[in-house]
């Protein structure tokens, strides 16, 4: 088809998919959907991680990945098909007549180029304004995302930036060309509550202008902020469609139903979130444990009035190049009792991720100290603090990258149980394998995965190897930073349940660092809210989230998206 044959009618749509069909190496994953979308309308494609919507956003524009096979009855961007195009000619439509916004900024921004280049690079390819114009032009797009400060941000790097300054750049880029159609890939995963609602108010100010936006996104609080009509997708395929308030309100499918249960925001402590076939291996757990009669099991929350955990007085300062050194924490203190969570929530750059290196001893205090079972803990050596370390256990946001990539998941438990004594599995190698096989069992996962490498495993599946290399050492403690916060709704669920669980069974104590305050209402017995390295308010879950009293705690549960 000619360029000519390509050029849009007046009544264009921004976009219309027909039938679109994406494979790999003759395997079908998205399995001929179909949707449009109208300027200055938001279509929200959701689904659990593997259905397809991904794959979907990213054939929009001729990206779907080595190896692809796309193909469509018609696929269409402001009325001119885009099906066959050659990546050259792809390139000339890229930016000018759609943009994209990826989920991490850090990576999708070159980090040895002024942020003032990366947006002005599109300008310097698709128009034909002076070096001037598109200057003026690019301190026009950081006002309009919210980034002023004239040429000192212009010159500044994604690594001088915050998380959510550099999502706003990314924006400010995706525009610069005024496309008529902006496709939003998971654009505030992982970013703070407040973060978060900027960044989804600016999207919302660019869908007024007349930009239609196609938003990927497993946050069904986010989908409802933000979006007109939602498509849920399923197995490569659109299961349910229709307004954001029907699907979300009154949903029709049993898929869709499952996703909205598993939201934790507003569910009882204790409450499980995921499907029965979700929890299918956490009922066998649960008959496990009752068939051992337990004797010290109870229900999560229920505190014996001991203190597993005490933070006095913690302040730590980092430098800076060229300047004042960083106050990160400043004068802390908390505890939290055994069998009980504390839940520890604020912004990015609060402080919550150095309280938990603190606490793991990742790192020492400048003033004040942490006591572990009652004895001193962050002022003793490390040589010291061994014989306490199988204490404390440790999960992770990013399970892939606390990996070696090298070691299968055997290897990765094998090491765990060994702890600091590389001879003591060789020593009791029927003992270890019996012990990575209970660790396996727990958390739900078949002794099939022992032989695979983390790069080759779903994120549920690598965070709960994540959560079995933690209890490896039968601790007494698990510090949790962002365990959740990368995963899909029903992935996440299926976690919050088996961490709840293995908390019924071992009577964990739980430090749970988050920064989606409906994660913590949900899992925490007691919260700390953290602001600029001081808590500022805490208290018991349910009185705080009731009636806080802290107005940056108000803010902050003010800038909550919530279903409706």
């Amino acid at each position: 088809m000619s360029e000519a044959q390509r050029e849009p009618s007046a009544s264009a749509l921004p976009l219309v998919v027909r039938n679109l069909r994406v494979g790999f190496g003759g395997t079908e994953v998205v399995r001929g959907i179909s949707f449009e979308v109208r300027a200055g309308e938001c279509l929200a494609i959701v689904g659990e991680s593997g259905s397809g919507k991904s794959v979907t956003a990213r054939s929009l524009l001729g990206l779907a990945g080595p190896g692809a096979s796309a193909d469509a009855d018609e696929l269409a961007i402001g009325g001119r098909s885009v099906l066959g195009l050659s990546e050259a000619a792809w390139r000339k439509r890229r930016g000018r007549d759609v943009g994209l916004v990826l989920q991490d900024a850090l990576v999708s921004l070159d980090p040895l180029r002024p942020i003032g280049r990366e947006i002005a690079d599109s300008l310097r390819l698709h128009t034909h304004l002076s070096a001037a114009e598109r200057a003026d032009t690019v301190q026009e797009l950081l006002v309009s995302v919210g980034l002023p400060g004239g040429e000192w941000r212009v010159r500044q790097r994604s690594g001088d930036l915050s998380g959510g300054q550099r999502q706003r750049a990314l924006i400010a880029s995706a525009i610069a060309l005024n496309p008529p159609l902006l496709i939003a890939d998971e654009p505030t995963t992982a970013l703070d509550v407040t973060v978060q609602a900027q960044i989804l108010d600016l999207l919302a100010d660019i869908r007024a202008r007349g930009t239609a936006i196609v938003l990927i996104s497993h946050d069904l609080s986010v989908v409802s902020r933000i979006a007109d009509r939602v498509a849920v997708m399923s197995d490569g395929r659109i299961i349910e469609t229709g307004s954001t308030d029907q699907v979300l309100g009154l949903p029709a499918h049993p898929e869709t139903e499952r996703m909205i249960a598993a939201v934790p925001s507003g569910k009882p402590r204790g409450t499980a979130l995921s499907s029965p076939s979700g929890r299918s291996q956490l009922a066998v757990l649960d008959r496990r444990v009752s068939e051992r009669a337990v004797p010290n099991r109870t229900v999560p929350g229920q505190s014996s009035g001991v203190v597993v955990l005490e933070a006095s007085g913690l302040s730590k300062s980092f430098p800076r190049p060229g300047g004042a050194p960083v106050l990160a924490v400043d004068d802390v203190s908390f505890h939290l009792d055994e069998g009980t969570t504390l839940g520890i929530v604020g912004e990015s750059g609060s402080g919550k991720t150095t309280i938990a290196r603190l606490v793991l001893a990742l790192a020492r205090p400048d003033r004040g100290e942490v006591k572990l079972l009652g004895q001193p803990w962050t002022v003793l050596s490390e040589k010291d603090r061994r014989r306490l370390r199988p204490a404390l256990g440790a999960i992770y946001q990013d399970a892939l990258s606390s990996f070696d990539p090298r070691f299968t998941v055997g290897r990765i438990l094998r090491d765990a149980v060994a702890g600091p004594d590389p001879a003591r599995s060789s020593r009791g190698q029927r003992t270890t394998a019996a012990r990575v096989g209970e660790l396996i069992d727990s958390v739900g996962l078949s002794s099939d995965v022992l032989g695979r490498r983390a790069v080759d495993m779903s994120g549920g599946q690598r965070q709960r190897v994540g959560i079995a290399r933690a209890l490896a050492s039968r601790p007494s403690i698990l510090v949790c930073d962002e365990p959740v916060s990368s995963l899909d709704v029903a992935v996440q669920a299926q976690v919050l349940d088996l961490l709840d669980e293995l908390q019924r069974e071992l009577r964990l104590s739980l430090l749970f660092i988050s920064h989606d305050l409906g994660v913590i209402q949900h899992v925490s017995d007691q919260v700390a809210v953290m602001k600029d390295g001081h808590i500022v308010e805490q208290g018991t879950a349910d009185e705080l989230f009731r009636h806080p009293t802290h107005p940056y705690t108000r803010r902050l549960l003010g800038a909550v998206a919530r279903l409706p």
